[in-house]
């Protein structure tokens, strides 16, 4: 049974926006376009005509690279504007529910929390290296339980939930929950996208992004990727022309071939990268763990974290601080290899003071 049924009905029963349409080699006067472009107008596309409503060529592109079907993937202003969508998409304010685990991305609780739906957290605790307990998560759920989010690798602990748990975690819910796996980080963990799992499990739904593997946090790029129904239910939510066109041709560039053995590599590099800064911070007397990460961050729990941002800072760098259950520890990103450098000099200054 598709989990559309899970769905608010009014979504269900919802009919895409009409929008004008679209001929190549036609003169178009239904769109209340302008006729002229302008004269900054470098790209191939015009931008004094509407992009497409849904950018196909991009659709199949993005397919290619993540290993479904078109029909079964969205295009997304990254992969924040799909948990939107879902949200707003399955859960009815004041009477759904939307479960994730503690430390997680917050913007699961935030687009929940925008929408009316309740929010149930599963913590997970840092003396099991913060790995998710499906049988905790299970017995959390709900009746009114839409969705269910998996963060894997999971922002910001670094760590993934194993094949075998989410399989427990798909077939347990069933048709009545949708299981949604943000594969946000998937490239720097060296397992295989869940994506395959698709044809398997009908409840299944899976986040991708561009912005840390292929570097393009900038173009706001990423997909949700599905059942067709649940895919042409999201579209008919999600507003017309959601991709401007200079987004939509740079990040088909950024698909080339070219392009994604540069990003590959750079994965490859950062990987490194991120062992030197955990094996070399680890040596630092005030850096009391460092736990093991599938991402391309990792988290540090430290004797004073207030010292140790402050310490950075004055050298010109940011770190990430959470607070809250978190509040000794800090996450750190892995930079390019003179950045890491700069990192590691500025805390070996603290190491010195005797912090």
């Amino acid at each position: 049974m598709s989990i559309v049924r899970l769905a608010r009905p009014e979504i269900q029963s919802l009919h895409a926006y009409d929008a004008a349409e679209q001929v190549d080699d036609t003169i178009r006067l239904n769109a209340n376009e302008s006729p002229m472009a302008i004269a900054g107008d470098r790209f191939r596309r015009p931008l004094n005509r509407y992009p497409e409503v849904r950018p196909q060529s991009l659709r199949r592109a993005l397919a290619l690279r993540f290993g479904c079907s078109p029909d079964a993937l969205l295009v997304t202003r990254g992969s924040s504007e799909a948990i939107d969508l879902l949200v707003r998409s399955f859960c009815r304010a004041g009477e759904d529910s939307v479960l994730t685990t503690s430390p997680s991305f917050s913007m699961y609780r935030h687009y929940a929390e925008i929408q009316g739906a309740r929010i149930i957290e599963v913590v997970t605790r840092a003396e099991d290296d913060f790995a998710i307990d499906v049988d905790a998560m299970l017995a959390a759920c709900e009746a009114s339980t839409r969705l269910v989010f998996v963060c894997s690798p999971n922002n910001p602990t670094g760590t993934s939930l194993p094949r075998p748990q989410l399989e427990k975690l798909l077939q347990e819910r069933g048709d009545r929950s949708a299981i949604v796996v943000d594969e946000a980080y998937v490239e720097f963990s060296g397992a295989p996208s869940v994506i395959e799992l698709l044809d398997t499990y009908p409840n299944l739904l899976v986040l991708r992004t561009l912005s840390k593997a292929l570097a393009f946090a900038g173009a706001r790029c990423g997909a949700v990727v599905g059942p067709n129904s649940v895919i042409t239910m999201l579209s008919a939510v999600q507003a017309p022309y959601a991709l401007a066109t200079p987004v939509v041709e740079c990040v088909e560039d950024a698909l080339q071939d070219e392009q994604i053995a540069l990003a590959e590599a750079a994965v490859t590099h950062i990987i490194v990268e991120r062992q030197r800064l955990i094996r070399e911070i680890s040596a630092f007397g005030f850096v009391k763990k460092i736990w093991p990460s599938d991402a391309n961050f990792f988290l540090i729990e430290v004797e004073d974290a207030g010292e140790v941002l402050r310490c950075c800072q004055d050298q010109g760098i940011l770190l990430r601080y959470f607070g809250g259950a978190l509040a000794s520890c800090i996450r750190v990103s892995v930079g390019s290899t003179d950045e890491n450098d700069r990192l590691l000099h500025a805390l070996g200054m603290l190491q010195g003071t005797g912090a």
